[in-house]
């Protein structure tokens, strides 16, 4: 389903009490796509578009403005750059029913309006002095993103998103090589007769041997496969089981640039050899981890001490 605009208040506090009221922005959008929360699947969560400014998630917006507005009615604690969003004693047991009431709605108006005082404010000092250029306008809701909204809601996941896109876009031949270089760095040692076993829809089925710190070796099977659509279903699952039983493997690892139904997240649990499942979002995580052909970038962004001006 295709994701269209709307209030994600509800399914960021319901993700935060399912946690424990502590999280990462990145846990509370897994934990909303896996569990549905608020009729929400993976597609609407992750979905991305090509905006002006290029690849971008539409739900890292709605995301952004639902984090300002939960903490301006008091369910959420200030939020802290880099840090984990917190949900208060209010917001961890009020009742969302009709949210937001009346008086919320009232509450976020205000912070708002707060908000956007204090911008134009700055806007007009920093047009007198000349020391940075003004902020751009909106052209249109869909290609730029709120300036209000804090950043870190949309620059790691823009990266990631444009990542997944090119995966897709890769050829057989280089996903194949994406996929050794990804397995390797994930501390498998490939085996030189049966590591790659070419499959018929431009995957990989990888078997190799692991060394945990413990010293015990176990047999991985590993399988990657490149969905540019649809899901990673229960007999994409099965079928890889019965490779992993041919090849005596004691557990098997199955990574997709796509993400996995329910039951397949079911029958990878069921049975003596289960399956660890790693979704796009998740392998994009693993490039980051091991750093695979990426190139960080540090910058720093002003948090609301230096923005809050006197009057």
């Amino acid at each position: 389903m295709v994701y269209q605009r709307r209030s994600v208040e509800k399914a960021i506090v319901l993700a935060l009490r399912y946690l424990g009221g502590s999280a990462s922005r990145k846990q509370v959008k897994k934990t909303i796509a896996d569990n549905e929360i608020d009729g929400l699947d993976y597609n609407q969560v992750y979905e991305t578009k090509e905006g002006r400014k290029g690849t971008y998630i539409p739900f890292d917006l709605d995301f952004g403005f639902g984090i300002r507005n939960i903490v301006s009615v008091g369910y959420l604690e200030e939020t802290q750059r880099g840090k984990d969003i917190v949900l208060t004693p209010l917001g961890m047991d009020d009742n969302l029913e009709g949210f937001p009431r009346l008086d919320q709605k009232e509450m976020i108006s205000a912070y708002w309006n707060k908000k956007n005082a204090e911008r134009a404010k700055r806007k007009k000092q920093q047009e007198e002095q000349e020391q940075i250029k003004s902020q751009q306008k909106n052209n249109d809701e869909d290609s730029i993103q709120n300036p209000n909204i804090d950043s870190e809601d949309t620059e790691e996941s823009n990266w990631k998103a444009q990542l997944l896109n090119q995966l897709k876009k890769f050829t057989p031949e280089k996903f194949e090589q994406f996929s050794r270089l990804l397995i390797s760095k994930m501390g498998v040692t490939l085996d030189k007769e049966r590591g790659i076993v070419h499959s018929g829809d431009h995957g990989i089925d990888g078997f190799g041997y692991f060394t945990s710190d413990e010293f015990r070796t176990s047999r991985v099977a590993i399988q990657c496969k490149r969905f540019t659509t649809g899901a990673v279903s229960e007999p994409d699952i099965d079928r890889f089981k019965g490779v992993m039983d041919s090849f005596n493997a004691e557990y098997g690892i199955f990574v997709t640039t796509s993400y996995f139904t329910s039951q397949a997240k079911k029958k990878a649990t069921q049975g003596s050899n289960t399956v660890t499942l790693i979704d796009g979002q998740q392998l994009a995580d693993l490039v980051e981890k091991y750093q695979l052909h990426i190139t960080p970038i540090t910058t720093y962004t002003l948090d609301e001490y230096y923005l809050e001006t006197g009057e």
